[in-house]
């Protein structure tokens, strides 16, 4: 017996109602986000101040890094946002289309960021102390309290004045460190890595959880509350939802070329690669002048983030006039439909792995080393993800998500209809 959606809440998306953009983009991305989070596993090599990154290495170790600190470190988790906060008004809209009261839609996103923290307080005690999901489920109730539904003009100012807050105070400190005097010193650098890698040299496991939990719970506050990178990226999100950017990237190309033209010049080649450059000690700075540099990096990961997006929007629309994305794009879609549970899969693989309380290999992998096994643990996931489209299944996180959200019996399909259907578009990712 099938049963129905109640007229209080709407059940998830079905497949045909998806939008190509974002499963491209989130499933590309989750290559980026495992590059980024295994160098934190180098836990043999000796770091300087500040960077996760080696002070030694390879001239193909040395191209890694700055590939990765240019073009992914601090870039990947505001895409990820970006969608994260396109995917609120999704799911808010298609709630409201389809008559369902704007107070149990309300409710239906606040038990998904709920959830979302539970579901990142899990994965930081057992595997991961840099996970992202907690800090998008507690930003995603501050944001749709405050800004959900205000208007347009309210979401562009407060992401004006948010980013130019952070974006002023980092190129104000880099031009006071090119006007401070030859051989002014810097004072000695905030060096938060060591407290953050701790738990991944430590050869008790149980310990490590001791360690994991206080650092993953400063990455929450800093990247939520300090940076205001996550923050500015969701009210981007929500903005571009409302005018559907990546359902009709068509009828947005201009915004869209110029946003990639502008986030990576900006977020890559101006904000990343001068200290990508800096840290291999091709570009000869100042220990001032270089920290100021790192700040600008961080910060400018909301543009390269936005970029990214607007990259993969292009990439569909182009994928789509030619009528199919084939079967490695299929593949790749696949994963961003399943990235909830390909994010916690790539913690899975590497942590019992690289971590000194398991194998521990990751004391004697470089740079380029770890890169070539991030991009193996991608490819496991592509691969799987791959394997459960053609089998009509769903991530099991994604089930488990869903089955917590939808909790009421009526907005579940029956188990047939559920083989045609896949996660939202608007469902939490990483």
């Amino acid at each position: 017996m099938t049963t129905t959606t109640t007229p209080s809440e709407r059940g998830p998306v079905k497949a045909g109602e998806r939008v190509l953009a974002p499963d491209l983009a989130r499933g590309c991305m989750l290559l980026l986000i495992v590059l980024a989070n295994t160098v934190f596993y180098l836990w043999g090599s000796e770091r300087s101040p500040g960077s996760a990154h080696p002070v030694d290495g390879s001239v193909a170790d040395k191209i890694t890094q700055v590939v990765l600190v240019a073009g992914v470190d601090m870039r990947s988790y505001p895409m990820f946002a970006f969608l994260f906060g396109y995917g609120i008004v999704q799911l808010l809209s298609r709630q409201l289309a389809t008559g369902t009261q704007e107070r149990d839609a309300r409710a239906l996103l606040r038990r998904r960021h709920l959830w979302l923290l539970v579901f990142g307080v899990a994965h930081a005690a057992l595997l991961w102390m840099g996970d992202i999901l907690a800090a998008y489920g507690m930003t995603g109730l501050i944001l749709c309290w405050l800004f959900l539904r205000r208007s347009d003009r309210v979401l562009l100012v407060w992401s004006a004045v948010l980013s130019g807050l952070v974006l002023t105070l980092s190129l104000a400190l880099v031009v006071l460190a090119a006007l401070a005097p030859e051989g002014t010193a810097g004072g000695a650098p905030l060096d938060y890595v060591p407290f953050l890698t701790s738990n991944i040299s430590e050869t008790s496991y149980l310990a490590s959880i001791q360690g994991r939990l206080p650092a993953w719970l400063f990455l929450v506050v800093v990247q939520g509350f300090v940076l205001l990178v996550l923050p500015v990226s969701m009210l981007l999100g929500f903005w571009a939802a409302r005018r559907r950017v990546l359902e009709e990237p068509g009828q947005h190309l201009r915004l869209l070329r110029a946003t990639a033209v502008v986030g990576l010049g900006g977020g890559v080649l101006l904000g990343g690669l001068p200290y990508a450059l800096a840290r291999v000690d091709v570009l000869s700075v100042s220990t001032l002048m270089k920290e100021a540099l790192s700040l600008t990096h961080m910060t400018s990961g909301l543009f390269g983030g936005v970029g990214y997006v607007a990259v993969f929007a292009l990439v569909s629309h182009r994928i789509s006039r030619r009528g199919g994305v084939g079967r490695i794009g299929g593949a790749i879609v696949a994963t961003g439909r399943r990235s909830l549970s390909a994010y916690l899969a790539q913690s899975v693989l590497c942590a019992p792995l690289l971590a000194a309380w398991g194998l521990g290999w990751g004391a004697s992998f470089g740079s380029a080393q770890m890169a070539l096994f991030a991009i193996g643990v991608w490819l496991l996931t592509v691969v799987t993800s791959a394997l459960l489209e053609r089998a009509g299944r769903r991530g099991p996180a994604e089930v488990v998500l869903r089955g917590l959200t939808y909790r009421s019996r009526g907005a579940t399909a029956s188990p047939a209809a559920s083989r045609s259907q896949d996660e939202p578009a608007a469902r939490v990712t990483t």
